[in-house]
């Protein structure tokens, strides 16, 4: 359009930046082999974070590497849903058209939402509803989509301006940052330090990202006096002189924009007036330029980021040749430059734009945004059509035309909805409510639901004719705002919803707000969301079928299988499905189902249960909902499981992983990689069930799902004998889990595991305290999976510490207490009736009356499951109690010991279950039992095995009866001080970390037999 022009403010000489380039070009190479990178580059505004991108940008060219460049656009305050990734995704297409077309192969739908030109976006998958899964799809499909782009030759994506982006762009970099996991990838984002005070929105992400070891943080300084020195010289093409440098460098203080703009206004003679006010400085070049050039850049300053050039004639009405000699000269002074697809102009640098925009007067800048809003009315082709829409709601909300704003509004607010840039879509929406008393009556009247909103059902009205209501807005709104993340706000909408309905007569809507407030405080960790519930179930009570009505129901009976499972909750999910199935609501029935399938299989109907929940499976994936496959793909194998049937979990599992990456399911797929973890767990593959748990905290972002898979972490290092990252990760799963909602399957295995870990650690009493907190709240019916293992946990610990005084008191009390708390479980599932019979032969022991039939009972019911550890614990024990009865002295039962000893004694190695490994050893030793050639252990005092000396020794019995150190040193007639050197050599050989640990691991090896506790000390 414009011929060459010169610009000469801009240095041609790259200044600096030495150790921040290499930096970049390090992270380059890395990317180049395989290894992704994320780097944010911060600095105040002017200090040259452009200059920076583009010198690597060419340098990373040279080496091969594609590079998109994409920023943040800011129309008036408002910033374009995903505008940045948008941008690079274009550019990555017209340079690798056929890789992206080959990375999007069938995700184009979902995909078009960033990218209208690879596909038709459609609303949502299945029935059109959106759920918390939508944004996450989108986001895991953009990771997968660079990563594949990204497979075979190095790609960087550079966003700038991160400041200005919109809430869904900083969500999806956040995402990025997160998971991506292969490819040669260099994503670059860039910011305004300066800018992100304490309220900015991007501040927090700032914070998050810092906390990322993945993701590398450059800040940007200013130029020193010699930078500035070889700056100026660059722009002047020749050297400065000292004293002129030395005033820029002191006016400018090192911000590499302000020395061009100073070193061009002295050589311009801009005047030695000039104030040193920033606004001023920015403007004084502007204002020296001719009155229409003038006119065109205030014009630009109110358009946006950039401007296309059809749209700017429009609006400034000049001559085209007028305009282009105005643009001529704005560029060859270096105010605008042309856009980088050549379609249009933007600043040179974003402050010259906001300071022309500040110094607009009130009814300038109002009159400007509607002089745009008419243009592109008229000619919709003026602004490309991904960003018409939105466009046009910002020009006319800030023209201050509510006739014309509200309409525009809410078509860009199904535009930011259809995008899922659920964020953008809440901010749209409250203006929409905020213009709404001030359109005028015949413009709202005009305006239906089907239009605009989908979130609440019909009911009874139809939404083609019936005006759109307050009520709708605020609907969702409160929608958008729990799909953004913004629960905050949301939870304030419904709250003045349902303020607004007190008075109303809307049952059913109102039922509908409690139902989303309910969703709002379990995601806000304020509460387990029962009371919302009950108040939404109170309301539709009596009345007619709905789609609410059956919405409700379904919830109910879903809270209800979590928290309270049982009859009620059955009955509940019975009714939720007639009712979805009466007014057709395909994906709330078949949720209702796959809820009461699940209760089934709790219940004791396990054939019928998993049978309905394959068939739910096989039609969900007939007919494309997403959402509730990915469901069924956790729920079906966590049934599995919870019958001992692991290994049929695993192929299910695994096909479901697959599933939720394809359709970008991310929180699915972190449960989904959690269950796959329990499952291996059990079935003794440990270092696979933790790898799997890494994977399910890299896949999802909810706190829930890090929960269980720090609980699994807990578990694995509790049995392999790693008792401090045991409690870590139970401490990290407790706060993920929060306080206000303690659901059984969670709070269950959790109080297990402390239990476990206080065992460990030789804290018996904190251990029972533990175990009494549960009984007092007794276990709710179904939960007989989570149940039996807890209670076995609990008897071993009592069994464990048989002979230590401490546990002496209170023993029959807490033996009885197991016993009562086990009778009503269920035991019709193998895996339940071994656990029963486990748990029973362990309780005798604790009483010092188990015999070798108990345990060859509990051995026979467990061997089939394919739960080697297990196995392998039962195995030991067998083995104690045939050696300890009477004949076991004898050859044949020695013999029968000595082959359980050895095949538990091959698991726990294989495993890593060092406790379990060490007491079999033990074991054998004691009596004087070869395991293995290799393994045998030494015939000697099995305390020599640990390392320990025969003063050591004697310390360690006294520690395990509780005395302290000056205890210990009167009976052994050494100094205290030597008594405390003792103790400390022994927690370190041991490698426990304090005395009660010490005396919990020689009870649990039998170092000192019950008697020998009590007698006396001999040299």
């Amino acid at each position: 359009m414009l011929g060459p022009v010169e610009t000469r403010s801009v240095s041609p000489v790259f200044v600096g930046r030495t150790e921040e380039l290499n930096s970049l070009n390090e992270a380059l190479a890395r990317a180049a082999a395989g290894e992704p990178q994320a780097l944010l580059l911060g600095g105040e505004a002017g200090v040259g974070k452009t200059r920076l991108v583009e010198e690597f940008a060419t340098a990373a060219c040279r080496q091969g590497a594609v590079v998109a460049l994409g920023g943040c656009v800011e129309i008036g305050a408002d910033g374009l849903p995903f505008a940045p990734f948008s941008t690079a995704l274009r550019a990555l297409r017209r340079a690798l058209p056929d890789e992206l077309a080959a990375a999007a192969a069938g995700q184009e739908e979902e995909l078009a939402r960033l990218l209208p030109e690879i596909g038709e976006a459609h609303p949502a998958r299945g029935t059109g509803r959106h759920d918390e899964e939508s944004l996450a799809r989108l986001f895991e499909l953009t990771a997968r989509l660079l990563e594949r782009v990204a497979a075979e030759r190095t790609v960087v994506v550079a966003l700038e301006d991160l400041h200005w982006a919109d809430a869904s762009t900083r969500h999806l970099l956040a995402y990025l940052f997160r998971t991506l996991r292969t490819g040669r990838l260099v994503v670059l984002a860039t910011y305004r330090a300066d800018d992100i005070h304490r309220r900015h929105p991007l501040r927090p992400l700032l914070a998050e990202l810092d906390r990322l070891r993945t993701v590398r943080r450059i800040e940007l300084g200013r130029f020193n006096r010699d930078e500035v020195s070889r700056q100026i010289a660059g722009i002047l093409a020749t050297e400065p002189n000292p004293a002129q440098v030395d005033e820029i460098f002191e006016r400018s203080d090192g911000n590499a924009f302000f020395v061009e703009e100073l070193a061009v206004c002295a050589t311009e003679g801009c005047g030695p007036g000039l104030t040193d006010s920033l606004r001023d400085l920015l403007l004084v070049r502007v204002e020296g330029l001719p009155e229409s050039t003038q006119r065109v850049a205030r014009v630009a300053a109110e358009g946006g980021s950039t401007v296309e050039y059809r749209l700017l004639a429009a609006v400034t009405r000049l001559a085209e040749d007028d305009l282009i000699e105005a643009l001529r000269v704005a560029v060859n002074a270096n105010i605008l430059i042309p856009a980088p697809d050549g379609d249009g102009y933007r600043f040179r640098h974003s402050l010259v734009r906001e300071a022309v925009a500040d110094d607009l007067l009130p009814g300038e800048r109002s009159r400007l945004n509607r002089r745009y809003a008419e243009a592109l009315e008229a000619d919709p082709t003026l602004a490309p059509a991904d960003e018409r829409v939105m466009r046009l709601a910002s020009y006319w909300y800030h023209a201050h035309d509510a006739a014309k704003a509200l309409p525009a509004v809410l078509d860009a607010s199904v535009t930011a909805r259809r995008r899922h840039a659920y964020s953008e879509q809440l901010r749209l929406l409250e203006r929409a409510m905020e213009l709404w008393d001030t359109a005028p009556e015949d413009v709202r009247a005009a305006l239906r639901p089907v239009d605009y909103t989908e979130v609440y059902p019909p009911c009874g009205c139809d939404p083609a004719t019936a005006p759109l209501r307050y009520l709708d807005l605020m609907a969702e709104a409160a929608v958008a705002g729990r799909l953004g993340g913004e629960r905050e706000r949301a939870l304030k909408i419904t709250k003045r919803a349902l303020h607004l309905l007190e008075d109303d007569g809307d049952p059913l809507r109102a039922a509908w707000f409690w139902v989303q407030r309910s969703h709002l405080v379990q995601g806000l960790t304020r509460g387990d969301g029962w009371a919302e519930l009950a108040t939404a179930e109170d309301l539709v009570r009596g009345l007619p079928p709905s789609e609410v009505h059956a919405e409700v129901l379904a919830n109910v009976a879903h809270w209800s299988m979590v928290h309270i499972p049982g009859p009620d909750a059955i009955s509940a999910a019975e009714r939720a499905v007639e009712y979805a199935r009466m007014v057709g609501a395909r994906e709330i029935e078949m949720n209702a189902r796959l809820t009461h399938a699940g209760l089934i299989v709790e219940s004791g109907g396990v054939e019928a249960g998993l049978a309905e929940m394959f068939e739910i499976l096989r039609q969900t994936l007939a007919n494309g909902s997403s959402a509730v496959a990915s469901r069924v793909y956790v729920n079906l194998p966590s049934a599995l499981e919870a019958i001992g049937r692991s290994r049929e979990a695993v192929p299910v599992l695994e096909e479901g992983i697959g599933y939720a990456q394809r359709f970008g399911l991310s929180d699915k797929e972190a449960w989904i990689w959690g269950n796959l973890a329990e499952s291996l767990y059990s079935l003794g593959h440990w270092d696979r069930a933790a790898e799997a748990a890494t994977k399910a905290e890299l896949a999802g972002q909810s706190a829930k799902p890090r929960g269980f898979h720090a609980a699994t972490r807990s578990r694995v290092a509790l049995s392999r004998g790693e008792l401090s990252e045991a409690a870590r990760q139970l401490s990290a799963a407790r706060g993920y889990f929060g306080t206000h909602d303690r659901a059984p399957q969670h709070e269950i295995p959790l109080i297990g595991l402390a239990i476990g870990v206080a065992a460990g650690e030789g804290r018996l009493l904190d251990a029972r305290a533990e175990l009494e907190h549960v009984l007092d709240s007794g276990f709710p019916p179904g939960t007989q999976r989570y149940a039996w293992p807890l209670l076995l946990t609990a008897a071993t610990m009592e069994a464990d510490s048989l002979g230590l005084p401490v546990a002496d008191q209170g023993r029959t009390k807490i033996l009885d207490r197991i016993r009562e708390a086990a009778r009503p479980l269920a035991t019709n599932a193998p895996v339940w009736l071994a656990h029963e019979r486990w748990l029973r032969a362990e309780l005798l022991r604790a009483e010092s009356a188990d015999t070798p039939d108990h345990w060859w009972e509990a051995l026979t019911a467990i061997e089939p499951l394919d739960r080697p550890y297990d196995l392998a614990r039962v195995r030991h024990r067998l083995a104690q109690v045939l050696l300890s009865a009477p004949g076991g002295a004898e050859q044949p039962e020695r013999d029968r010991a000595t082959e359980l000893l050895r095949l538990a004694h091959a698991a726990a190695d294989h495993l890593g279950a060092r406790p379990l490994a060490d007491a079999v050893s033990l074991l054998a030793q004691r009596a004087r039992l070869t395991l293995t050639a290799a393994s045998a252990p030494d015939r000697g005092d099995p305390v020599r095995s640990l390392g320990l000396t025969g003063r050591e020794r004697d310390v360690l019995r006294l520690v395990a009866l509780g005395r302290t150190n000056r205890q210990i040193a009167e009976e052994l007639f050494i100094s205290p001080k030597t008594a405390s050197v003792h103790v400390s050599n022994i927690l370190a050989k041991l490698g426990v970390s304090g005395r009660g640990e010490a005396a919990a691991v020689a009870h649990r090896l039998g170092l000192f037999p019950a008697e020998a506790l009590h007698a006396p000390i001999t040299d």
